[in-house]
């Protein structure tokens, strides 16, 4: 059976990203693809870092933390990964709870600035209609 590999436009479709973000990622140094010719091809290591990095990236993690992992997993393995990833998980939840916080303070705080500007456009036009 062969191994899975995908173009450069293939990996962008499977991964519904740009090929800017994809050179990018290449430039960095997070994804080392083969190369044959001009032509790049991904295989299940740079599919499985490219899950990693968009996993990390939605939950909010900086792109050198990532770097940071993919070099741990290389150099020590799995369970060093793990250790780390989850020392950067429990601080990233922190992060995430306290800007969760401050969106709900402000959603609150929009909310009575358009209910006091809404009563006082509707007092406004009962005085203009009476």
């Amino acid at each position: 059976m062969s191994e899975t590999r995908l173009s450069f436009k293939e990996m962008c479709a499977r991964f519904d990203v740009t090929p800017r973000t994809l050179r990018y990622y290449e430039y960095i140094e997070l994804l080392q693809p083969e190369r044959i010719g001009r032509q790049r091809f991904y295989g299940p290591r740079e599919l499985a870092r490219m899950t990693l990095i968009l996993r990390g990236r939605r939950y909010g993690f900086q792109l050198e933390d990532i770097r940071q992992w993919l070099l741990i997993y290389e150099n020590e393995g799995t369970e060093a990964q793990m250790r780390t990833f989850v020392e950067a998980a429990d601080a990233q939840l922190e992060e995430l709870a306290r800007q969760k916080a401050q969106l709900e303070e402000a959603i609150d705080e929009l909310r009575r600035m358009r209910d006091e500007t809404r009563s006082t456009l509707e007092t406004q036009t009962q005085r203009a209609r009476g």
